[in-house]
């Protein structure tokens, strides 16, 4: 009996103890993540097409006589201001033939100042009855010959200075350099290809399109353009069907003006092309919040409290730049992880 009423004191003051001092353990705070809300808004239904983009002002310069390239100003990705000289051409040979042929001229400027003397002279002398007509006539038709080879020289001349100036090779606009084809020290020959360039400040995105999708986009004469090389989204300028169709896979090419301040963007570059087709309330959600790992395309949706949870979605075609439309998996006022690799560690933990 003592034993028994020892062993139900020690329970008891055990008991005390514990209800003293020890306190159940607090749960661990919600991790802090920056969050966006999952909304119904009205956006532009679109239809999206690949595209490349390409350049409306592009040329390649040649060089128009034959020598040796003895200066090349410019080189690939450098900026050029139309009439600035890119490559000059050794003009010593267009030189050498200038001077003939000016010397030429002046052989042949004395040659009708001798045929005009000797026809007058021959006129007179017509007149006189000292001479017969087949003489006058002969020393008239030496006369217009002198001065056929005199038009003749005066037009080779000419072409020869135009020549000479071909050595200097400048730019007919204001662009950028985008291949050069020679060296330094190579030799020119007419037709040879010198430099390519195209002018920034007149690019277009190039896309075809169905032919089913045309009426709508005419209608609508709205669209945008997607760079994701350089994460940037573009209002096309102007919207241009071009009349004609593929009679192979039934599309056809649309183009789309950019505007002026383009940076970064250059011809070939992939781009996608959303032509607006109406208008719609969807859900969306930032675009930021999602994330895709193989096969999953998903979001880390926020509890009441704070913590992320992972669920999958469907994703639509509708939105823009900063939000994208969800078909399943999200419900109107959700908030969503803005930082899904932050996120995942903090669901982890």
């Amino acid at each position: 009996m003592r034993a028994r009423t020892a062993g139900i004191a020690l329970a008891a003051a055990a008991l005390a103890g514990c209800g003293d001092g020890a306190q159940a353990p607090m749960p661990p705070p919600a991790p802090q993540l920056a969050a966006g809300v999952a909304e119904v808004r009205e956006v532009d239904l679109v239809y999206s097409a690949e595209a490349v983009i390409e350049a409306v002002r592009q040329s390649t310069v040649a060089a128009q006589i034959a020598g040796r390239i003895v200066e090349i100003r410019f080189d690939v990705g450098d900026y050029v201001k139309k009439g600035e000289v890119i490559v000059r051409i050794d003009e010593r040979a267009a030189t050498q033939a200038v001077a003939a042929s000016e010397a030429q001229v002046r052989e042949a400027e004395a040659a009708v100042r001798n045929a005009r003397l000797n026809f007058e002279r021959s006129r007179k002398l017509f007149e006189q009855k000292f001479i017969s007509q087949a003489a006058l006539d002969k020393a008239e038709a030496e006369y217009k010959q002198a001065q056929a080879r005199l038009s003749a020289m005066l037009a080779g001349a000419g072409a020869a200075a135009v020549e000479r100036g071909f050595a200097t090779i400048v730019a007919p606009y204001s662009g950028v350099v985008s291949a050069r084809h020679v060296e330094l020290g190579e030799m020119a020959v007419p037709g040879k290809p010198l430099m390519t360039g195209f002018d920034p400040a007149s690019l277009r995105a190039v896309a075809n399109v169905p032919q089913s999708q045309v009426p709508a986009i005419q209608a609508s004469g709205r669209a945008r353009i997607e760079i994701p090389s350089v994460g940037r989204w573009i209002e096309a300028k102007q919207i241009t069907v071009v009349p004609a169709a593929d009679p192979r896979t039934h599309t056809t090419r649309i183009r789309l003006e950019l505007a002026q301040d383009v940076r970064g963007v250059y011809p070939g570059v992939f781009a996608r092309a959303h032509f607006t087709i109406g208008r719609a309330e969807r859900l969306l959600v930032p675009r930021e919040a999602v994330f895709r790992r193989s096969e999953l395309t998903a979001v880390y949706v926020l509890d009441e409290k704070g913590w992320p949870r992972l669920r999958q979605v469907r994703l639509g075609t509708a939105g823009d730049e900063r939000a994208v439309e969800v078909l399943a998996g999200l419900r109107p006022g959700e908030r969503v992880a803005l930082e899904p690799v932050k996120a995942g560690m903090a669901s982890r933990n």
